[in-house]
C-alpha cells in the first residue's frame, strides 16, 4: 500500500481514444530503443559462420541470378544504367522495405511473452526493427558503392552529385510504409493467423510489381504499365535509382503521391496498433 511518503515515477493509465497515441513515451524510452536495436542485430546472426557477411552475399548471388536470367535471357533494358548496378540498387532498397515489412508484421506474435510481463511503449519493437535494419541496408549500400567505384576505374562514367542527398528522405519513406504496412498486417495477424502465410507470398509478388528487375519505361506503352506506376513504390525506386545515376522515369508528382500514400497508411498503421494493444494479449 503507498505511503504519504512515497511518491510514483510513473503511473500507468488505460488510453482514453484510438487516437491517444503517446507518441512522447517512445522518445522518453528511446535508451530501450536503442537496446532492441542492438538485441536484433545480434540475434540475426548468432550462431552463424559468416555472419553479417550475408548481407554481402545475398544481394551478390540475387545480382547474378538477375543478370542471367532478365538481363541474358529475356534482354530487358536497364535505361543505360550498367545491368550489375541497376540491379545492385534496386535490389538494395527493395530488401530494406521487404526487410522491415516482414519483420513488423509479426511483432505481436513474436514478442507476446514481453508485452505480457513489462511495461514499455509497444510501438518501441517495430521502430526498432526499422531502425536495425538501416544498419543492414548501410551494408548493402556501401557494397553498391564498392562496385560504382569499380566501375569508374574501369573508364565508365559515374554520377556524384548533390541529387544523392535525397536517398536518405527516399529511405525514411521506404521505412515509414514497411513499417505502416508492417503494423497493420501484425495487427491483424493477433485475430487472423492466415496473414503469416498470405504475407510472404504478396511480399514476392510485389516485387515483380516494383521496377526492381526492369525499368518503368520499359512498361510504358505495355498495356498493365499504369498498374506498375500506380505501386507506391515504383516512384521510390525510380527516384532511388535517378539520384544515383541521374537515369530513369522520376517525376516529383509521382513521388508526392507516394508521400500521401504513405502518410495515411502510417496514420491508419498508428490508429489500428494503438487499438488492437490494448486487448491483444486475450487474443495471441
Amino acid at each position: 500500500m503507498k505511503t504519504k511518503d512515497e511518491e510514483w515515477t510513473l503511473i500507468i493509465e488505460p488510453k482514453s481514444n484510438l487516437f491517444d497515441l503517446r507518441l512522447r513515451e517512445v522518445w522518453q524510452y528511446k535508451d530501450l530503443l536503442f537496446l532492441f536495436v542492438k538485441r536484433d542485430f545480434k540475434a540475426a546472426y548468432k550462431q552463424t559462420i559468416l555472419g553479417p557477411l550475408w548481407h554481402f552475399i545475398q544481394p551478390l548471388f540475387t545480382t547474378i541470378v538477375f543478370l542471367v536470367v532478365f538481363n541474358k535471357i529475356a534482354e530487358i533494358p536497364t535505361d543505360g544504367v550498367p545491368p550489375t548496378l541497376f540491379y545492385m540498387s534496386g535490389i538494395a532498397i527493395w530488401n530494406y522495405f521487404a526487410s522491415c515489412l516482414t519483420a513488423t508484421s509479426n511483432t505481436f506474435l513474436a514478442n507476446a511473452g514481453i508485452f505480457g510481463k513489462v511495461y514499455f511503449p509497444r510501438l518501441i519493437l517495430p521502430i526498432s526493427i526499422v531502425t536495425s535494419n538501416v544498419i543492414k541496408f548501410g551494408i548493402q549500400f556501401l557494397l553498391l558503392l564498392v562496385v560504382m567505384i569499380y566501375y569508374m576505374l574501369q573508364g565508365n562514367t559515374i554520377h556524384f552529385g548533390i541529387s544523392w542527398f535525397v536517398i536518405p528522405f527516399l529511405v525514411l519513406m521506404m521505412a515509414l510504409l514497411g513499417l505502416g504496412l508492417g503494423i497493420i498486417i501484425s495487427s491483424l495477424t493477433t485475430k487472423y493467423r492466415d496473414f503469416t502465410v498470405l504475407l510472404g507470398f504478396t511480399v514476392q509478388l510485389l516485387m515483380y510489381a516494383t521496377p526492381i528487375v526492369y525499368p518503368l519505361s520499359f512498361l510504358i506503352n505495355k498495356s498493365y504499365g499504369w498498374l506498375i506506376s500506380w505501386n507506391p513504390l515504383t516512384p521510390i525506386v525510380e527516384a532511388f535509382r535517378y539520384a544515383l545515376f541521374e537515369q530513369g522515369t522520376f517525376s516529383l508528382g509521382s513521388l508526392l503521391y507516394s508521400l500521401i500514400f504513405i502518410a495515411i497508411i502510417f496514420v491508419i498503421g498508428l490508429i489500428t496498433f494503438n487499438r488492437v494493444e490494448r486487448s491483444f494479449m486475450d487474443t495471441v
